[in-house]
């Protein structure tokens, strides 16, 4: 037994929240949208601690340059949006995910 019981009752702001560890923005976008989509009962607020998964591909594409914020700006954009569909369970993939699908996974990290 898990010694979790859903029929608890529930405090306003009471939620889970997953890490995204070292996978890919993608995944992440992926992993939360399966959650959400997820028609049995769920008691609580499903979502993810999206640090490296929301920002990863925004800052590969500023660089740091200025002439790269407009592209940074729409990158974080689209990851919103994504996630945003996600956590409703309505997100339904890329088709050009570029660095996105990229792994985020560093051996050995220490927190």
């Amino acid at each position: 037994s898990s010694g979790i019981n859903a029929e608890w009752p529930l405090r306003p702001g009471v939620g889970v929240t997953f890490l995204s560890g070292g996978q890919s923005e993608q995944k992440a976008t992926a992993n939360l949208n399966a959650i959400n989509a997820y028609q049995g009962t769920k008691p609580w607020a499903l979502t993810f601690s999206y640090g490296r998964a929301l920002q990863a591909s925004v800052l590969k594409a500023w660089e740091g340059k200025n002439e790269n914020v407009k592209a940074a700006q729409d990158t974080l954009l689209f990851r919103s949006r994504a996630n945003s569909l996600a956590a409703l369970g309505k997100y339904t993939g890329e088709e050009n995910a570029s660095s996105a699908s990229e792994s985020l996974f560093v051996a050995n990290h220490v927190y």
